[in-house]
């Protein structure tokens, strides 16, 4: 609803700031003509995830998702790991949302491990499958990348920088 109230209110803007041009040169700023150049389908997909989150959240099920976490991985590392490899599936910015819902921050402050680890892992993750991130999704769209092409030419690279930087956090967090 946000989303649309703010398109709302731009086309509002456009047509009372332009609204004493020429209709040639009005055209040009129309938020018709925007809205024309959009990539749609990948404005729908993030809105989907978006939506899906607060559902899962406002349900509860993120909570519990986090109890199931907890109690199958012993270690915040894995726990993390794990995330980032969601990740791979829903986009990272519903996933570090959906995270900071599931651990609140007197149990991990701001300044904890815990979410310098989810930040790569929900960014690095996010390129294990070409649907993992904004700009794969883009890419499918843009350059007409194909899903089985991503996955047997590029996720096997990604899932190996994937585990490279999370030993890479492990060993600095022992110096």
């Amino acid at each position: 609803m946000g989303m649309l109230l703010g398109l709302g209110i731009l086309w509002m803007l456009t047509e009372v700031v332009h609204r004493n041009k020429p209709e040639e040169e009005k055209q040009k700023f129309s938020v018709i003509r925007a809205l024309e150049h959009m990539d749609v389908p990948s404005v729908l997909f993030f809105l989907g995830i978006l939506l899906s989150v607060g559902v899962l959240q406002l349900t509860g099920q993120l909570t519990k998702l986090a109890e199931i976490l907890t109690v199958t991985f012993k270690s915040e590392k894995v726990i993390v790991a794990t995330i980032g490899v969601f990740s791979a599936v829903i986009d990272n910015v519903p996933i570090v949302a959906g995270t900071i819902a599931m651990y609140p921050l007197s149990v991990y402050p701001i300044d904890s491990p815990f979410w310098h680890l989810l930040a790569f892992c929900a960014g690095t993750g996010g390129s294990l499958l070409i649907i993992g991130s904004a700009a794969g999704i883009a890419a499918m769209g843009i350059e007409k990348i194909s899903f089985g092409w991503y996955l047997k030419n590029i996720s096997w690279l990604a899932l190996i920088g994937y585990l490279a930087g999370i030993v890479a956090f492990a060993l600095q967090e022992l110096l």
